[in-house]
């Protein structure tokens, strides 16, 4: 039996910005806080594999052929959404935020695809003119992302790692309606 046909890089990349697209529309109607939570997870799952084939083997191959400034910006972005997801996961949709903290990610991560997917000059445009073996890239993708969901679904997400933001010590604070009280 032949072998399907996976998407090239590109492709998969795009297919997985739909899924979660469709996803955070989900979230915003949903109205239950256990609907909320189902759809967190599984947000933060599909962000949680995609930056991750994004930044092991993507991003990797995108070396050279994709400006080192927009480079930096998504390895940030990736960070910010990560911060993020850790205060989803560890939340709940009773806690104060919860909301607002799902909407600046659905924002963020709109802005972040609106960069990779520019036409011209966005990420996949230059990294498509680099002389990349896109459909290669793409199998190793799907398989480590086939990999990557099993295991979270195996053994739960594990804390994220981020790549840029370092040696800051985060202080809890009280809202500043909370201290003007």
């Amino acid at each position: 039996m032949a072998k399907p046909k996976v998407l090239d890089a590109i492709a998969l990349l795009k297919a997985d910005h739909r899924k979660v697209a469709g996803l955070f529309e989900k979230f915003e109607k949903a109205r239950s806080g256990a609907a909320k939570k189902a759809l967190a997870k599984e947000i933060c799952t599909e962000l949680s594999v995609h930056t991750m084939i994004e930044e092991e083997i993507f991003y990797p191959a995108c070396k050279g052929a994709v400006e080192d400034d927009q480079m930096d910006e998504a390895y940030v972005e990736h960070d910010g959404a990560k911060v993020l997801i850790a205060e989803l996961l560890a939340g709940s949709p009773d806690d104060d935020f919860y909301d607002a903290k799902m909407k600046v990610l659905s924002e963020e991560i709109e802005h972040h695809v609106k960069e990779e997917e520019r036409p011209g000059d966005g990420v996949f445009a230059q990294a498509r003119h680099g002389d990349l073996d896109m459909d290669a890239l793409g199998d190793r993708m799907a398989a480590h992302k086939e990999q990557l969901l099993a295991k979270f679904k195996a053994e739960g997400l594990p804390p994220p790692t981020t790549r840029t933001f370092k040696g800051h010590k985060l202080k809890q604070g009280e809202t500043v309606e909370a201290t003007a009280a």
